[in-house]
């Protein structure tokens, strides 16, 4: 496939190829049709051959070029399942078309407006849980629970500090999952401080993703209440209850956005809520082995 493909890329050899899925025609009639010289044109064809694309046959004193359609066939149904793949994959691909259109939005607003332009934004995301408070508080303020969700998707967790008092220190970072050795640069890093802590009950954070010179692009204030659900086999509060379930309630507001946040703002709703949803699904599979984030 890939001596196909190498062979069909250069445009003097698909013009060749297109002339001869017109009719079988000789190397003389190529390189006229092609308007190019006759030994360039029998390299061409030469370089088709071997990769599978025509075949030729001596007639009389000239060569006479055929084009094999099974081959472009199999190339055709091969690109039809690449296709076919990244449709499966829709998922992605839409959260990616969704920041897309949210970040040409939100940097047409930075722009216009300037300092302070996403101040006083706010977001709220509630989510069901399938585990009682004390499991959900665990994965929400310890941090090898918290690397296991706290990431948009296709990210994994490279550092993480979370100091679970208030005072306590908050840092952040991702990487893309598939950069195992760190040759790729950080994808995004926030540092933070705890505010509130209610075992249990409340949770509150201030966080600010950095831009790449290191400045801050806006900070977050972070408010995340626990309730129980239904009656389970535990009493549902606190930090040792089961419980049958838990709404978490989550308020994040913007504030001191700079110019240059626009596409940290855009990523909030999409990325966010992506995170919140890893939780739902890791409380819902039960204990993971916590991954290293050193």
């Amino acid at each position: 496939m890939d001596a196909l493909l190498t062979a069909l890329a250069d445009p003097a050899r698909w013009r060749l190829v297109a002339l001869l899925a017109e009719r079988p025609r000789p190397v003389g009639v190529l390189a006229r049709l092609a308007e190019a010289r006759q030994p360039q044109t029998t390299k061409h064809l030469q370089t088709l051959e071997r990769a599978g694309v025509v075949t030729s046959q001596r007639s009389g004193q000239r060569r006479v070029y055929t084009l094999r359609p099974a081959v472009l066939r199999e190339l055709a149904a091969e690109l039809d399942r690449l296709a076919d793949a990244a449709d499966r994959a829709t998922g992605a691909g839409t959260a990616h078309d969704r920041y897309g259109l949210s970040l040409h939005t939100e940097r047409s607003t930075a722009r216009e407006a300037g300092e302070g332009w996403a101040d006083g934004r706010s977001f709220r995301f509630l989510r069901p849980l399938a585990a009682g408070i004390g499991p959900v508080w665990r994965h929400l303020t310890e941090s090898p629970l918290l690397a296991h969700w706290w990431t948009p998707d296709e990210l994994r967790v490279s550092e993480l500090v979370f100091e679970p008092r208030p005072g306590g220190r908050i840092v952040l970072e991702y990487r893309d999952t598939e950069d195992t050795d760190g040759s790729d640069p950080v994808v995004g890093r926030a540092e933070g401080t705890v505010d509130d802590v209610r075992p249990g009950e409340r949770l509150s954070y201030r966080l600010s993703p950095l831009l790449p010179d290191g400045g801050t692009a806006f900070t977050a204030q972070v408010d995340l209440d626990l309730r129980p659900m239904g009656t389970g086999t535990g009493t549902g509060t606190g930090t040792g209850g089961t419980g049958a379930g838990t709404e978490l309630d989550v308020h994040y507001r913007i504030t001191g956005s700079t110019a240059d946040s626009a596409d940290f703002v855009a990523g909030i709703e999409i990325g966010f809520g992506q995170s919140l949803d890893r939780l739902r699904e890791t409380l819902a599979e039960g204990p993971a082995e916590a991954p290293d984030t050193s």
